[in-house]
């Protein structure tokens, strides 16, 4: 499975009242790491062709994340169907890997012109792969 990795640091800006990352934060960082995967995979031919667009996350927090900590985020797309792939994006401690959260993204392939869902193109799925 072709799998991204980068890693995170949290910052001030990152926290919530509680000084913990934000929620809002976390999907952020699920939706720049799905694009620069994407980014990665793609060519100008299916960028100016296709666009992705979230059809719904389902994140899942296992502990919070702080202060100054480093975060590996490390996403794969481990099902495509029709218009919709599922996108897996897992967020860890990177000194221990404990856990901290992870989230199932829906996307979908729409056509850029028309701006309608399309079948995802076999040659597209397979870089997924």
């Amino acid at each position: 499975m072709n799998t991204y990795r980068k890693t995170v640091q949290v910052r001030k800006r990152d926290l919530d009242a509680l000084e913990h990352v934000n929620n809002i934060r976390y999907l952020e960082w699920v939706q720049d790491i799905s694009k620069e995967h994407w980014d990665q995979l793609s060519n100008p031919e299916w960028d100016k062709r296709y666009l992705w667009v979230v059809r719904s996350h389902s994140i899942t927090y296992h502990q919070p994340a702080l202060l100054g900590q480093i975060l590996r985020l490390t996403t794969f797309v481990p099902e495509s169907r029709g218009p919709i792939s599922r996108r897996k994006v897992d967020m860890v401690l990177e000194d221990t890997g404990k856990k901290i959260a992870e989230c199932l993204t829906e996307w979908v392939l729409l056509e850029a012109a028309s701006g309608r869902p399309t079948r995802i193109p076999e040659e597209v799925r397979i870089v997924f792969e």
